[in-house]
C-alpha cells in the first residue's frame, strides 16, 4: 500500500473509491463484495472467470454497492479487479500489496478462523496502544505470500463486536469533529449523525494493511455496545435515560442504519439476499435509500423483533450462529433476558443438524471469571429488588462498572447453559453429539479460554473462548481485579454475596484453561476433521504476533 494512505486527512478526496472492495460472503460458486464510492457509479467485478457488477445506493449524500460475484471456479484462488464506471480503481495505483483473491475451499480441507473484538482504528505506527494485532496478522499474511511461502489461509474473520467507537472516538475524529459545524447538543467527542458515522469506518478500515485484509478475506461481524453507545440496552431504566436526552433519537437511527450498511449488509449470504426486506426496499428505493434506512434504524431500535441481526454459516462441518446480543434483549423488570422470545426460538432453531463443530458467536462471553460472574448475578437481582432504592442502587453499580454480560441475564444464562448441555449430549436434533462446542467472544479487553464442567451424559467438550481487544487497551490498575476474578477465596466471598440475595448456585460450573493475557490479540480456532485447536496470538513490540496461548480442545 501507499506509505502515506493512513495519514491522509478525513475530508480529503480518495477518488472513485473511497472504501472496500470488503469481501463478505464466500457461498458455492458465489461471492459478495462491498464498496463505497465517491459518487454514484456502476461497480464491476472483475474475476475472470467468474464477475459481477451491481449499481450503487444513496444513503445521505453516501454511496454503496454490494456486487455479487457469480461463476468462481471451486477449489482455486482468483484474483480480482474492480472497476468504476469502466475505470479500474482497484488495485490502486502504484500498490505493492499482493492482489486481492478470492478462495474456494476444497471439500474437506480444515476449517480456520480468525476472531476477536475491540478495535479502535489506528494504523501501526500509532503508539496510544500495544501494536494493532489485525494489522500485525494482516502484515504476517502480506509477507508469507511476498516470501513465496504463504502460510495456511484463514477460511475466515470472524469480528465480534465494537468494529468501531461512537462513544469513544479516536484522536483524528474528535479533531475532525471540532471542526465540523454540527448539532449545538451533540457531544463534542461523539458521533451522533450518518455521515459522522461515515468517518468511523474511513478512518478504520481506510488503514492499509487492514483494507488488503479485508479485501481478500472473507469476513462476518456483529455489534457489541461501542457501535452505539456505552451500556447499550443494558435496562429498561438505561432507555429512559438516554430517550431523555436530545441528541439519542438522531444517534440511534444512524448508529443502527450505518451498522446495516457498512456491517450487516455482507453478513448475509448471496443466496438469503433477495430474502433480506431491507435489501429489497433499499433496491426499490432506485438511487436514493436514505429515508427507507432512516425509518429503518428508528424502528429497529424501538421494535426489537422486526428485523434479525443474528446469522448462521456452515463451512463444511463446523456450524457457526452469531447471536446479537444487544439491539434483541428484553428490559423489562421482572422478564430481563439477552434474547427475545422470538430470537431465542430462532436461536434453537439453528443448532439441530449434522455437524462436527458448534461454534456460537456471542459479542459477550457467556462464562467470565468466576468471582464476576457472581457479582454481576447478585447486581441483577439488586436490580430487579420491588424496593425502589435497592433497585436503583443495583442498576447503578451495573451501569459504573459494566456488570451486564450473559450473568446478569439470569434466565438467558441458565437458558443456554441447559441448551448447549443438551446438544453436548447428543439430545434436540444433534446426534452424534458435536466433537467440540465453543462460545467465541470479546468485549472484556482481556483474552482467556475456560472449559464448562457440565452433566455427565455432556460427552461434547465445552469452552469458553474470549478475544479481546484487537486494538485497545485494560487500564492496568483494572488487570489485578481480572486475574482475582479467577481466584477461589474471591469467588467464595462473590457467591456468599449472591447466596445473600437469593440466588442458587450456577448451573454449570468451569475452570479456566488459559490464563488471561491483557494485550492485542487474535484468536486462530483451527478445526480439523474432529479435532479442535485454538490459540491466541498477541502483539509483540516489533508488531509482529507471538503465541501467547494454545489449547487443544478435543
Amino acid at each position: 500500500m501507499p506509505e502515506d494512505d493512513s495519514s491522509r486527512s478525513l475530508d480529503e478526496d480518495r477518488g472513485p473509491l473511497l472504501l472496500g472492495p470488503v469481501l463478505r460472503r464466500v457461498e458455492g460458486d458465489r461471492a459478495t463484495i462491498w464498496v463505497e464510492t465517491s459518487h454514484p457509479a456502476t461497480v464491476e467485478v472483475d474475476a475472470a472467470p467468474a464477475g459481477g457488477s451491481a449499481r450503487t445506493f444513496t444513503v445521505h449524500g453516501h454511496h454503496y454497492a454490494l456486487v455479487v460475484v457469480s461463476g468462481l471456479p471451486q477449489d482455486a484462488v482468483t484474483p480480482y479487479r474492480v472497476r468504476i464506471d469502466g475505470d479500474e480503481v482497484w488495485p490502486l495505483p502504484g500498490d505493492t500489496s499482493p492482489p486481492s483473491a478470492i478462495r474456494t475451499r476444497p471439500p474437506g480441507a480444515p476449517v480456520r478462523l480468525i476472531f476477536g473484538s475491540c478495535r479502535e482504528s489506528s494504523p501501526l505506527s500509532v503508539t496510544r496502544f500495544p501494536p494493532d494485532a489485525l494489522d500485525a496478522y494482516a502484515g504476517r499474511l502480506i509477507d508469507s505470500i511476498n516470501a513465496d511461502a504463504p502460510t495456511e489461509w484463514p477460511d475466515m474473520l470472524v469480528l465480534l463486536g465494537d468494529q468501531v467507537y461512537a462513544d469513544e472516538t479516536p484522536e483524528k475524529i474528535q479533531k475532525w469533529l471540532g471542526r465540523r459545524k454540527r448539532r449545538a447538543d451533540a457531544p463534542k467527542k461523539q458521533v451522533v449523525d450518518f455521515h459522522e458515522y461515515t468517518k468511523l469506518y474511513l478512518d478504520s478500515w481506510g488503514d492499509p494493511e487492514i483494507r488488503w485484509l479485508l479485501s481478500t478475506v472473507p469476513s462476518v461481524m456483529i455489534f457489541d455496545d461501542h457501535e452505539i453507545i456505552d451500556d447499550w440496552n443494558t435496562s429498561d431504566r438505561w432507555r429512559a435515560q438516554m430517550q431523555a436526552l436530545s441528541w439519542w433519537e438522531e444517534r440511534i437511527r444512524a448508529g443502527l442504519s450505518s451498522y446495516w450498511v457498512y456491517q450487516h449488509l455482507g453478513n448475509i449470504a448471496p443466496s438469503a439476499l433477495d430474502d433480506d426486506r431491507v435489501w429489497a426496499a433499499v433496491r426499490a428505493a432506485a438511487d436514493d435509500a436514505t429515508e427507507v434506512l432512516d425509518a429503518f434504524g428508528t424502528s429497529a431500535d424501538h421494535e426489537p423483533t422486526a428485523y434479525r441481526w443474528s446469522y448462521t454459516i456452515d463451512i463444511d462441518r463446523t456450524r457457526l450462529v452469531v447471536v446479537d446480543n444487544r439491539a434483541a434483549r428484553r428490559l423489562e423488570r421482572g422478564h430481563r433476558a439477552m434474547l427475545q422470545e422470538s430470537e431465542w426460538k430462532w436461536f434453537t432453531e439453528q443448532l439441530p443438524g449434522d455437524y462436527d463443530h458448534l461454534l456460537i458467536g456471542s459479542s459477550l462471553p457467556w462464562l467470565l471469571p468466576p468471582a464476576i460472574h457472581h457479582l454481576e448475578a447478585a447486581t441483577e437481582r439488586l436490580a430487579e429488588s420491588h424496593r425502589d432504592w435497592v433497585s436503583k442502587f443495583g442498576e447503578k453499580l451495573r451501569q459504573a462498572v459494566d456488570l451486564e454480560h450473559w450473568a446478569a441475564f439470569k434466565r438467558s444464562f441458565d437458558a443456554l447453559t441447559e441448551l448447549l448441555s443438551r446438544v453436548g449430549a447428543g439430545q434436540g436434533g444433534v446426534s452424534p453429539p458435536p466433537a467440540s462446542i465453543s462460545v467465541l467472544s470479546g468485549d472484556v479487553h482481556h483474552s482467556y479460554a475456560a472449559r464448562a464442567v457440565l452433566g455427565p451424559e455432556v460427552v461434547s467438550p465445552v469452552h469458553q473462548l474470549t478475544c479481546s481487544p484487537v486494538h485497545n487497551d485494560m487500564p492496568r490498575y483494572i488487570r489485578p481485579a481480572m486475574k482475582f476474578g479467577w481466584n477461589a477465596p474471591a469467588a467464595k466471598l462473590t457467591r456468599a454475596l449472591a447466596r445473600s440475595v437469593g440466588l442458587p448456585s450456577p448451573p454449570v460450573r468451569w475452570d479456566k484453561t488459559a490464563d488471561p493475557y491483557f494485550g492485542n490479540a487474535v484468536g486462530v480456532l483451527l478445526l480439523d476433521g474432529r479435532s479442535a485447536h485454538v490459540m491466541i496470538e498477541g502483539t509483540r513490540p516489533d508488531k509482529t504476533l507471538g503465541q501467547v496461548a494454545s489449547l487443544r480442545l478435543t
